[in-house]
């Protein structure tokens, strides 16, 4: 995803610290899990681990060692151990209808990054895209925690709707408003000219059979589909606290907004309305 190994190190991290404030709780210490080629330059593995170290201590935690072998490719992640009040525990599938969705970062990074990689996404765009991914979702956790939040996932690997997917429960469904979800421009016009990501298609594959879209354009369901590296939270928030919540991230710079709702079970499990132009 990325060539710099310091930078690779601040994503990794950032990834892997993101599933304790999804469940509402706060980082305390975490050990580094490393594979690591004999035939690279220490300092690669060095810039790595100095880049991960320096989100742990931005989470409040402690790193406190780890694991490391060799290996034929890099490879990097961390063990995270944090605390939460039992009742304040966020699953990811207690979802009640009746609740606002909200997403805390935009979505399309891995079109980007895989664009980037082909000479089709240009450097500021790239960089917008790693300063997404390097951002931590400690900062969207510590607003809702006040909240009358229901459920909390990190947006990852299965992409929007895929954990949108694991959110609902089986009398639950979900409507998703396109014109209200933030998202990288030029990720959209990359899917457009079907500069498309194997992790896409696989996800479509996963959960496209439970999902109705209305009026959306092939692009645009590649973006909900798009596999996310250290993606934002998505969030399931009673209506109430909903506008006050997102007022808050917003004053705080974070790039959140309220994406859809959850409602009683209906014939699609997930509804995806409107265009995006």
């Amino acid at each position: 995803m990325v060539e710099d190994p310091y930078t690779f190190g601040k994503i990794a991290a950032a990834n892997a610290l993101s599933d304790i404030w999804a469940m509402g709780g706060d980082v305390v210490l975490a050990l580094n899990i490393v594979a690591f080629p004999e035939k690279l330059p220490p300092s690669m593995l060095g810039d790595m681990l100095r880049g991960g170290a320096e989100k742990v201590a931005e989470a409040g935690g402690v790193l406190a060692g780890g694991h490391s072998i060799h290996d034929d490719g890099v490879k990097y992640g961390l063990s995270v151990m944090g605390t939460v009040h039992p009742e304040r525990i966020r699953a990811n599938n207690t979802a009640n209808a009746g609740d606002v969705l909200i997403l805390t970062k935009p979505l399309g990074v891995g079109i980007i990054t895989t664009a980037y990689k082909v000479g089709e996404a240009a450097q500021a765009v790239y960089d917008r895209a790693i300063i997404s991914m390097q951002t931590l979702n400690k900062y969207a956790a510590d607003h809702m925690k006040p909240y009358n939040v229901h459920a909390c996932t990190d947006v990852t690997g299965f992409g929007l709707l895929g954990h949108l997917r694991e959110m609902l429960r089986g009398d639950t469904s979900a409507v998703i408003e396109c014109s209200n979800i933030r998202y990288f421009p030029e990720a959209l016009e990359c899917a457009g000219e079907y500069l498309l990501t194997a992790g896409g298609q696989r996800n479509r594959n996963f959960v496209g059979h439970n999902v109705r879209f209305e009026g959306v354009s092939s692009a645009m369901q590649e973006i909900l589909f798009d596999p996310q590296t250290s993606g934002g939270l998505l969030i399931a928030v009673n209506q109430g606290d909903a506008d006050e919540l997102l007022a808050r991230m917003l004053a705080d710079g974070i790039q959140a907004g309220i994406i859809g709702r959850i409602t009683q079970r209906q014939e699609d499990m997930i509804t995806v309305r409107g265009a995006a132009k």
